[in-house]
């Protein structure tokens, strides 16, 4: 084949059908030690994108989304984890159909129908993922490709940490004497899902390690619907006792946050973007936020210990000089 044709591959997955009480459980075990792949095969200059889908609402979104991923030459493959076990199949039909006349680049792109909507299935290992660097990211941020690849190499000079584009932080509540979750304008200790990169082995020790102590983490995550993020920033700096690290990028979306302004459209974009935010975990504000600080808790008093460390700093991929210079009577940066 043609080394520069674009090459299109949209995989479906279905796990069959048990009578009519719904989906059977994948036959492989993500866990098996004979299906994970050796660390030497993996490669390093490119990245699987892993796209966490849930919302038919967020469709014409992901599609977008997955099809700009697909045409970066550093992506190696797109993988679409579609969380709502009760989606029709005819729509996943339609999406899977759509993908495959979208796609910008030669990068494959897989949509996977998870068999339950656990987000911990987000970090499951798979066989499929043939490369060291993993992006986990949501159906509703949007990317522009300079922050991505910035990413990316920021990630290659530090492969054992999470690096990401959203922060927040643990704190400790010394009045109530608790872990709390909140945001530090100076520091930070988590990464979000909403795009984070990390180590591609980092998925099974989130899914398969730690024993009975992990496992109650997951089972927290499974009740809370909420958390995995913090779960797995837990995982790695258990392992690495650094902190994650924070990257500037230029034109980052995020479509699902709650302060999205919708001045100057008209009523059907309005509904549209409503939609696509209040489908969204984080779109509960107060709510959200102390459901995140009990899963803080619960984690610490399982795993018994607070692996969590913090960072500082944001690293950006441009530098531009500092100093102000008066321009036509106003005070503006120099290098303008």
């Amino acid at each position: 084949m043609n080394s520069r044709a674009i090459a299109v591959i949209v995989v479906f997955y279905f796990a069959p059908l048990l009578g009519h009480s719904g989906l059977t459980k994948p036959t492989e075990d993500p866990c098996d030690p004979r299906t994970k792949r050796d660390p030497r095969t993996l490669r390093s200059d490119q990245i699987t994108v892993l796209i966490n889908g849930y919302s038919e609402s967020r469709i014409p979104l992901l599609q977008s989304i997955s099809a700009t991923y697909s045409a970066s030459p550093l992506v190696s493959s797109v993988l679409i984890l579609w969380g709502n076990p009760s989606t029709p199949p005819n729509v996943l039909t339609h999406l899977a159909h759509n993908l495959s006349i979208s796609s910008l680049g030669s990068a494959s792109i897989s949509l996977i129908r998870q068999p339950s909507s656990s987000l911990n299935a987000r970090f499951l290992p798979r066989s499929s993922i043939e490369t060291h660097a993993v992006l986990i990211c949501d159906d509703d941020v949007s990317v522009d490709h300079k922050s991505f690849e910035f990413a990316f190499h920021v990630w290659a000079s530090n492969p054992h940490r999470i690096i990401g584009l959203f922060a927040r932080s643990h704190d400790l509540d010394l009045s109530r004497k608790e872990w709390i979750y909140t945001v530090h304008p100076d520091k930070y200790s988590i990464i979000l899902t909403k795009f984070m990169i990390l180590r591609s082995e980092y998925l099974h020790s989130y899914s398969c390690e730690g024993g009975a102590p992990m496992a109650e983490t997951r089972r927290t995550v499974d009740e809370m619907r909420n958390c995995e993020d913090i779960l797995m920033n837990f995982v790695v700096a258990d392992r690495t006792n650094v902190g994650p690290i924070l990257v500037g990028a230029e034109r980052v979306r995020d479509y699902g946050d709650a302060r999205n302004d919708d001045q100057g459209t008209g009523e059907k974009k309005k509904k549209q973007n409503k939609g696509v935010r209040e489908v969204g975990l984080s779109s509960r504000r107060g709510e959200h936020r102390r459901r995140r600080g009990m899963c803080i808790r619960e984690f610490h008093r399982a795993l018994g210990k607070m692996p969590l460390r913090y960072s500082f700093g944001k690293l950006v991929n441009s530098v531009s000089e500092q100093g102000l210079c008066q321009k036509g009577g106003k005070l503006v940066y120099c290098d303008q």
